[in-house]
């Protein structure tokens, strides 16, 4: 795991996704890169505006969708205060970054790679397929209810074999379910699984992986609150498998599905 240092950068622009004037709206932000020695995709970055002032104390966390010439991308949907904001940056704007913070993605080069995405859980899939060595051995499963466009579904189905399940209501979550466990039963036990969702997305893919026997070949990328984002607040805490609590900012936030508990979904 790595802890990366703080840098102020500036935006350089943000890229409004989907639908626009609705609620819960998609967006690019797109950030000067921070002179970072190497990073990996599974890892995240904390921002925080200089304009938050004390209004906003702490930073917000985001998987680190790709960062290359220059520019650092994060994907994120504004659902509340510190993301609004975020969405109403301009270009030059001075944003502190601290990162990249905690544990990349497995790579396995010669074995087959089915990855799980639940809606914003597919940003940090964008940077993995970038610069895996074997794309063609990727399976992309996508499970998404707002309109696709708000995704960058499209761009990563160029490039891996690609499926979607949309969720246009609460009757379709288990069609969502039941698609996701028939991916992982018909898949190939010597690769990997990679998931990253909600929690109750990521509890499925966990319960499966024990049932199939593959909780030491899937990964979990988990989404939780985080304040410090490098272990000092203890906010972003889950169980580990025996019951005590491990910090998913400085020992995750991708696990091994063994190693963690989560709720069934």
């Amino acid at each position: 795991m790595r802890h990366g240092a703080c840098r102020e950068v500036k935006v350089l622009e943000v890229v409004p996704l989907g639908q626009s004037k609705r609620p819960g709206e998609f967006f690019e932000l797109r950030l000067e890169l921070p002179d970072w020695e190497a990073w990996r995709p599974g890892q995240f970055v904390m921002l925080r505006p200089l304009s938050w002032g004390l209004e906003l104390v702490w930073g917000r966390p985001f998987s680190i969708a790709s960062a290359d010439r220059g520019v650092l991308c994060v994907l994120f949907q504004a659902l509340g205060r510190g993301t609004r904001r975020l969405a109403g940056l301009r270009p030059g704007d001075q944003v502190l970054v601290w990162g990249p913070l905690g544990n990349g993605f497995a790579v396995d080069p010669g074995k087959r790679t089915l990855i799980l995405a639940g809606g914003m859980g597919l940003a940090p899939f964008r940077a993995y397929v970038e610069r895996h060595p074997a794309p063609d051995l990727i399976r992309l499963f996508f499970a998404h209810r707002f309109p696709l466009e708000c995704y960058p579904f499209d761009y990563l189905s160029g490039l891996v074999d690609a499926v979607r399940v949309e969720e246009r209501s609460p009757g379709d979550l288990a069609l969502v379910i039941d698609a996701l466990r028939a991916e992982m039963a018909a898949f190939d036990q010597r690769g990997l699984i990679l998931a990253c969702g909600p929690t109750p997305f990521l509890g499925t893919v966990r319960d499966r992986a024990l049932e199939l026997g593959l909780a030491e070949r899937t990964q979990l990328s988990l989404e939780e609150r985080m304040a410090c984002g490098v272990g000092a607040c203890l906010g972003c805490a889950v169980k580990d498998a025996g019951g005590g609590n491990v910090q998913v900012c400085s020992r995750g936030p991708v696990f091994w599905a063994g190693d963690v508990q989560l709720g069934r979904g």
